[in-house]
This record gives C-alpha cells, sequence and structure tokens, in this order.
C-alpha cells in the first residue's frame, strides 16, 4: 500500500511539475514575423504575439502586410528582412 501511494504522489509530482511548451508567432510593426518559443524583449521595439498555429491560417503569399522569416539561431529578432542580434 506504502508502494502504490509513493508511486501514485511521485507521478502526480511530475505531471503537476511539467509545463506545456509554448509557442509563439512573433511579429514587428514592419510586418516580420518568425516562430518562438518566449516573448521577445527588445528596447524600444514593439512586438505582437499569435498562436503558433496562427502561421498555418495566414495567405503569406499574398498578404503585403506580414513577411515570414525563417528561424534564426541565437538571440534576436527581425526588422526589415535582418536579424538583429542582442
Amino acid at each position: 500500500m506504502k508502494f502504490q501511494l509513493g508511486a501514485a504522489l511521485t507521478a502526480f509530482a511530475l505531471v503537476a511539475g511539467s509545463t506545456a511548451a509554448q509557442a509563439y508567432i512573433t511579429c514587428n510593426r514592419e510586418g516580420d514575423c518568425w516562430h518562438t518559443e518566449r516573448h521577445v524583449v527588445a528596447p524600444g521595439v514593439t512586438f505582437e504575439y499569435h498562436p503558433d498555429d496562427w502561421y498555418f491560417h495566414r495567405h503569406w503569399d499574398g498578404d503585403r502586410e506580414h513577411h515570414w522569416r525563417e528561424a534564426h539561431e541565437g538571440r534576436g529578432y527581425w526588422r526589415n528582412g535582418v536579424w538583429v542580434t542582442f
């Protein structure tokens, strides 16, 4: 009985302690949009955040306001099609 209770408490702790990974589509005022796993913070720059599936509901080829940018390594953000590193 103690073993079952201990196993149940361990399983509960693992589930309660785990958090779901967040994914966002981040866009800046210039219309550059890219995938991020956290909110980007840069002094003097404003970003919009959308759920990750927002990407699939866009028509990127015909959208003149938003431009999809591929993932980039390192910390930074897109600005007018150029990656700016922190």
